[in-house]
């Protein structure tokens, strides 16, 4: 048996209870229930936890016998996490309390063109811009990183980013944390949306389409994010729908990404719309998931005319399969700022037991 582990463990799974009970806290005797731990273990972790500040009392509540209850609740500034979302052209950057509470906001122009190096040249100054003007950089827990694949999740390595070959190879993961010495979490800017999403509840099975610079998915499956075995899942923009079609920038033909684009280069929202449509329901029909949810710039420069595009195919596509469970189709919260917030969750939601636990990062050495 793993001890330490083990600890880390027991110890997410408190932490997680304080986080969801707020200010009002929660007894230490309502801890052992909720975690079916001993109350011997939950009075040493939360010992522990008040020791190393992230946990306080939030006063006492009357108990049906003997002495009031002390309450404890989480301490949200005990510790920040940075997310980045790094667009071809963007960056965007929050910094995050314990519980996901965006304290501070940064953007910044990109230019994904000007190579590897000088894009996380620019992300390490805002990462330190952040950190200083909120005086949290003792209380850093790490930063999470997010941007368009494909990419290796488990080592932080980018792939062949579509439109720009020089950034194939590249250890991004390990670069950060170089500079910054600091755990450092890389993982697409579709999956660390759809994480954050999938923390809040929105549903257990779920697809979260971005349009933007590009076009890419999150999958979120019987609850969990899905990567896949070699964390390439989600590649949905480079599905070929239209044989023969305009070339891509990844040296296909008529892929849903390219004809998306290029409908709304063209101002055609309509087209884009339905062709996104296709490929959501293409979605549906494969993995019988429960909701489409969708964002990105493009998306969210005409939200309603995207969900009635995009909603009018899958919903067409579902009939045609039968039954009468409709698949909804909504504009994801978060709004411009929903990658960054899930690149925070790659570094926090572990934290907590919510997401998974031994994460891959590269830190202190």
């Amino acid at each position: 048996m793993n001890l330490p582990a083990l600890r880390g463990h027991n110890a997410a799974l408190v932490l997680d209870l304080l986080r969801t009970a707020g200010e009002a806290g929660i007894s230490r005797l309502e801890l052992a229930e909720r975690t079916g731990l001993t109350p011997q273990a939950v009075s040493k972790i939360t010992a522990r936890l008040r020791t190393e500040g992230l946990a306080a009392e939030a006063g006492r509540r009357a108990s049906t016998g003997g002495k009031p209850r002390t309450l404890l609740r989480l301490v949200p500034d005990a510790g920040h996490a940075v997310g980045l979302h790094l667009d071809r052209d963007e960056l965007t950057a929050v910094l995050a309390d314990l519980t996901g509470h965006v304290v501070a906001e940064r953007r910044a122009p990109l230019e994904f063109g000007e190579g590897a190096e000088a894009v996380v040249d620019v992300a390490v100054g805002v990462v330190r811009e952040l950190a200083g003007a909120a005086a949290t950089a003792s209380g850093l827990l790490g930063v999470g990183v997010a941007l368009p694949g494909p990419l290796d999740h488990s080592d932080g390595v980018l792939h062949r980013v579509t439109g720009f070959p020089a950034w194939d190879g590249f250890p991004l993961r390990d670069a950060f944390a170089g500079r910054l010495g600091l755990p450092v979490v890389v993982d697409k800017d579709t999956n660390a949306a759809a994480l954050g999403l999938a923390l809040g509840g929105v549903a257990d099975s779920f697809a979260y389409l971005h349009l933007g610079t590009g076009l890419g998915a999150g999958l979120v499956l019987g609850g969990g994010l899905y990567r896949g075995e070699r964390t390439g899942a989600g590649e949905f923009g480079h599905q070929v729908i239209q044989l023969d079609g305009p070339e891509c920038g990844c040296g296909d033909r008529g892929c849903i990404e390219a004809l998306c684009l290029a409908a709304v280069a063209r101002g055609d929202l309509e087209e884009a719309a339905r062709v996104l449509g296709a490929g959501a329901g293409n979605l549906v029909s494969l993995l019988d998931i429960d909701l489409v949810l969708l964002g990105g710039r493009a998306v969210l420069a005409d939200e309603e005319r995207f969900v009635r595009g995009v909603g009018a195919v899958v919903t067409a596509r579902a009939r045609r399969g039968g039954g009468n469970t409709e698949v909804p189709v909504a504009v994801a919260s978060g709004g411009e700022r929903g990658v960054a917030e899930g690149a925070a969750q790659l570094v926090l939601a572990p934290l907590f037991g919510r997401a998974d636990v031994a994460f891959p990062v590269a830190g202190r050495g």
